[in-house]
This record gives C-alpha cells, structure tokens and sequence, in this order.
C-alpha cells in the first residue's frame, strides 16, 4: 500500500462532500476517481495533498514515498521558456551531472588517497547517474514535450505567454519527469489532442508508480485503469476493474437494492392492507393480531431507496421538419492563415441521418471548418450548399447567443414559452443545472456553464442538421450518456468535432480525420478509425502535399476507389462475413477431428473391435469424416487468404 483515507469526512454548511470515507491505493496501481460535476473530487484531491483540511479521519502517505499532484488551473508565472521550466524536473540529475565533471577535472591533480577517495565518490556518483538515465535526460524531456503535443518550436516559447490549457501541459510534462511514487492527475487529458492522450494513455500503463486519476474521459479510463473509486451523494465506494466494469458492476448493485427496496415496499403495503383488514373486523381477536403484526412491522429496519442520479431525465431531439436527401455538399474548399495551410481542395459531401465525426490534432482546422459552414468566417477557396429544408443549429464554445442580464431558467423559458416548468428543468438538470442554479445570472456564469446553456438550448432548437464544437466539454459522465442517448435517437444530420474518443465510439457513424491538410473518410467509429487509421493515412494522406483533397475526392482515381463511403459499407459487409464463415468453419474442422478421435479410441476397446458390425459402422463414418474434412481444410484456406 501507498496510499490509504480511513474515516476521512469533510462538508461545507450542510453540503456533505463525503462521511467516513476510506480507500487504500498499493504500489504500482492505477485507479480512477469518479463521480458526478461537484461531488467532491478535486475537493478530495486537496484534502490528500493537504491543500484543504479534513473535517475528520486520516491520510497516511506511506513513509520514504513522494506523491505529484495535477490541479485542473495552472497559474504559472516563472519568466522561463517551456523546455527550461520542464527541465527543472530534472534539476537533481543536472545537479549530479554537474558534480561529475567537477569531480572529472579534480582526478587529473590528486594522488594517494585523495585520489582513491574521490574515484569512489566518483564511482557512486556515476552510478546514480546511470541508474536514474541520466545519459539520456535531454531526450527524455524532448520525448514527453512532443508526447503532450509541443513541436521543436514550442520549447522556446516563454511560460508566460501560454495559454492556461497549454501551462496545464507544461505542468504535466513536469511533473512526469519528476516520476512521483504516486501521481495524482486531475483531468489530465483536458487540453490535449487524440494523439497526445494516446501517448499518455501509454506512459502511464508503463508508468512504474501509483498513479490516481479523476477523469470523464470514459475511453482513456477503460484503456489505463483497474479500479474505480466513485464518490457520489457523501459516499465513497470502490469497484475493481476499469470504467466499463464499473458501470456494469454499479447498475447491478443498484438493480439488486431497488429489487430489495421494492419487494419490502410490497411486504410493508401488504402488511397495513392486512392489519386494516383485521381492525375493520372489530373483535378482540382480530384486533390484537393487528397490533402484533404492528409491532413487527415497526421492527423491519427500513431498506434505503437506491438513488441514480438524472433517472427523470431523456432528452428528446426531434427535427421540426425533414430535410432532403444531400444535407452538405463541399467542393475544393480551402483556409489558410498566414504561415499555415489548414486544408485546401475539400470535396465532400454528408447525407441526412449521418453522425459524422471530425478528428485531428489541435491547430489543424476542425473548428475552422465549422465556422466557415455557419459563415462566421469566410473560406479562402471553394463553395459549399445546403441541401433543401436544411436548418442548422450551432454550438461553437466561442460563440453563444445568450442574453448576460437573463437568469438560466428565463434564458430558455423565454425562447421555448411553450415548455413547461418541469420540462425545462429536466433539460437544465442534464446539463448539471439543479435547484436553484436555474436562476443565476448568465452574466455571472462561467465560460464552461454559458457552454452548457447554449448545448441546452439548441438541444430544444428542432433543427435538422446538428453542427457541434466539442459538445461534451464540460460535462459530467452522466450528462454526456444522457446527451449520446439523445443523438442516437435523433432522426436529423450531425456534424461535430470531438476529442471524446467514447463518446465518438457511441454517436459517429461516419468519421473525418483531418491530417495533412486533407480530410480521409471512415465509414465506422472510432474503434473502426484506430483498425484502419495506418492503412489509408498512407494511401490517401501520406505527404504534405499541398492541392491534396478529401477521401471521397482526392483525384479521379480515388473518387471511383474503395474509399467511397459506399463502397466501404460493401466492403465491411463482406469482411464480416467472411470472418463468420470462417469461425464457422474451424468449428467445424474442430468437431470433426475430435469425433475422429474419440472413433480411433473406441476402435481400440474389445468390446468394438469383437463387434464387426460396429467396426464397419465406425469405419464408415471415419471415412466420411475424413472426405469432408479435406473440404473443409480446402474451404479454410481460401477463406483464410
């Protein structure tokens, strides 16, 4: 054990964050943190790290063992470029490093003992040097800047001048450096690209400390941790396992005490039914049976009613009419900025009912393009057009339609009169706006929560063609299952970026990989994309060419290839099932060669062999046996190839 809360509780007024609270967390494990937007999380993080104090219990640190922590907000003001504030994680080996040449240039002059007493303060020193890679530090911390998504460019530029998410990552590429026994990460993979969580998502598997994470990032937890910790309602629980077991375990707990609950809701109705019905005969008998069957039922310790958070809510996107057939057709579009080509000769085209995803590293032009799509800014080359009956609803974090002096309930009531009070706080409630958070201003609002007021509102907008910028920032697991739910069931066209590699493996139908300047299109999700990403990134966007256009429409070649969306459809229908009849086959060839044993066997017992016309029954059947296995191994290898 590393790390271990026993009995820890801490409230603010009457709003209990968690009571007796106790987990353990043993060497080399990584775990999640889980639980709903202001459950307590990060608030449990501070009492850990000794930031905040408990209101009671304890957090034992194991002796001799160090513990780095990541907070959500970085403040950041050191007067150093990003490689000279990343390589101060590395200051003790720079420090030892610089000890040994000193010690080096001494050698030359000393004789003796001085001399045999210095080479073993030499010797130890090159050890620890070796011992903590200190030959290959430089490439280490070049290694883990490029991992969070800085290029040789970036290692230049003054800390100061960053951005707050970008000094998020400066801070975490420290802090990895400084290889704590214990890492304790808050939403570390805010901030980052696909393929910066991808490299973290590795480092930490190979990470050889401890490591605790609060994430809603559901795929990054499936892929990295093996137990969760869930907070919710003041409680602390622990379920082994990564966020898919957990979820599953969770929902079986939760079915077992409602199933528990109800049936004793049912025992307590039957029983005041009974007792009723025995006081209404009015005989002494009959009413002291209804007073003992009293006392029992007043000896029944009550079973709690388990609580699901947003069990009422199911939000229900419908168009407010049909649009055509051709939503969004794109024809040699193109950006630039100055210095940087974004993407140029784009064809492509999205048809009515599609999910279709937009993925890329940062800086690459997602949100560019839909901003060009909704005219907030304007295209450098090409043209673009809506299909008929097409009605856009937008969300873009940057820019939201909302009115400052308005509270949150009246923002919506004020555009959608026609919805109810309870209807409205269904909706509000999704996007984490319960009780009376409803009636803040939305001048008084964070950037994150004016987001979730603009998401509410276009969810009730009844447009038909969804274009979303990273619609799940900001939300709590369970608000983005509530929303995936949404979209899923929603009969119109959506178009979104997103970094939420589960959330695109629940909605996307279709996915776009902006790379080199150019879009390469996925018929499937994002376990699909990962499947095929090597294969056609090399065939359709392998350089950095520039006039390089879309999957659908790179040349004429690669319009009538298998790239079209169709035609990969028909593809992915045949590989299916081919591989079905593959499995069909090995099974067969399985049953078969066992049958052919078990016949060789039998062959082999006296009261068989004795038996000729057992023997010619047996011998029979190892022949055909052997006939239609020669077809199968036939067939297996053609279905093999």
């Amino acid at each position: 054990m590393i790390l271990a809360c026993h009995g820890i509780s801490k409230a603010f007024g009457e709003k209990v964050i968690v009571a007796d609270g106790s987990f353990h967390i043993e060497d080399h494990e990584k775990a999640a943190l889980v639980g709903p937007n202001g459950a307590g999380k990060s608030t449990l993080f501070k009492m850990i790290v000794g930031e905040l104090p408990s209101d009671g219990g304890e957090v034992i640190l194991t002796k001799g063992k160090t513990l780095g922590y990541l907070a959500q907000h970085q403040e950041m003001q050191s007067g150093s470029t990003i490689y000279e504030e990343v390589k101060l994680a590395k200051a003790d080996i720079i420090a030892m490093e610089k000890q040994i040449r000193s010690i080096e240039l001494e050698l030359k002059h000393l004789e003796g003992e001085a001399l045999a007493s210095r080479l073993e303060t030499y010797n130890r020193l090159t050890a620890a040097f070796e011992r903590e890679n200190g030959y290959a530090y430089e490439s280490e911390i070049t290694g883990v800047l490029k991992g969070l998504g800085f290029d040789d460019t970036d290692f230049s530029k003054p800390v100061d001048t960053l951005s707050g998410g970008q000094k998020t990552r400066v801070s975490l590429g420290k802090l990895l450096l400084t290889k704590p026994d214990i890492l304790l990460l808050d939403e570390p993979t805010n901030h980052l690209d696909l393929n910066s969580i991808a490299w973290l998502e590795t480092y930490l598997l190979n990470y050889p400390g401890a490591v605790l994470i609060v994430s809603h990032d559901r795929y990054f937890l499936n892929r990295v941790v093996t137990k969760v910790l869930e907070i919710e309602l003041g409680k602390l629980m622990t379920y082994m396992g990564n966020y898919t077991d957990y979820a599953e375990k969770k929902r079986q707990i939760r079915d077992a005490q409602l199933k528990e609950y109800l049936n004793q809701q049912q025992e307590i109705k039957h029983q005041e039914a009974v007792i009723e019905k025995l006081r209404s005969f009015n005989r002494e008998k009959s009413i002291r049976r209804a007073e003992s069957r009293e006392k029992m039922l007043e000896k029944i310790k009550p079973v709690e009613k388990p609580v699901e958070m947003n069990t009422e809510i199911h939000l229900t996107l419908e168009p407010s009419c049909i649009s055509g057939n051709d939503v969004l057709h794109i024809e040699h579009l193109g950006k630039s900025f100055p210095n940087q080509t974004l993407f140029q000769d784009v064809n492509l085209d999205i048809k009515r009912g599609e999910h279709v995803a937009i993925i890329g590293d940062n800086g690459t032009g997602k949100t560019t393009l839909l901003k060009i799509l909704n005219q907030v800014i304007p295209a450098d080359t090409g043209t673009f057009t809506l299909g008929t009956n097409v009605e856009i609803g937008y969300y873009d974090q940057e820019h939201h339609v909302l009115h400052m002096e308005k509270t949150i309930f009246d923002e919506i009531s004020d555009d959608y009169p026609d919805l109810t009070n309870t209807k409205i706080r269904n909706m509000l409630a999704a996007f984490l706006f319960t009780g009376d958070d409803v009636f803040k201003r939305i001048g008084d609002l964070s950037g994150g929560e004016r987001g979730r007021v603009s998401l509410a509102k276009l969810m009730l907008s009844k447009a038909n063609f969804l274009i979303l910028d990273e619609p799940t920032n900001h939300l709590d697991i369970s608000s983005k299952e509530i929303l995936e739910k949404a979209l899923n069931d929603y009969t119109g066209t959506v178009l979104y970026v997103s970094h939420d590699r589960y959330f695109i493996n629940q909605t996307a139908s279709r996915i776009l990989d902006l790379v080199n300047q150019t879009f390469v299109n996925y018929i499937g999700n994002y376990d699909y994309y990962l499947e095929k990403k090597e294969e056609l990134t090399a065939a359709y966007a392998g350089g950095n060419h520039a006039g390089s256009g879309t999957s659908a429409s790179q040349s004429e070649n690669v319009s009538e290839s298998k790239l079209s969306w169709q035609e990969q459809k028909e593809a992915q229908a045949r590989e299916r099932k081919r591989q079905n009849n593959l499995k069909k086959t090995e099974e067969r060839i399985t049953h078969l060669e066992e049958r052919d044993g078990e016949i060789d066997e039998m062959m082999m017992l006296e009261e068989i062999f004795t038996n000729s016309v057992k023997c010619q029954e047996l011998a029979k059947e190892k022949a055909a046996i052997a006939e239609e296995l020669e077809e199968l191994y036939v067939k297996w290898e053609e279905l093999a190839e």
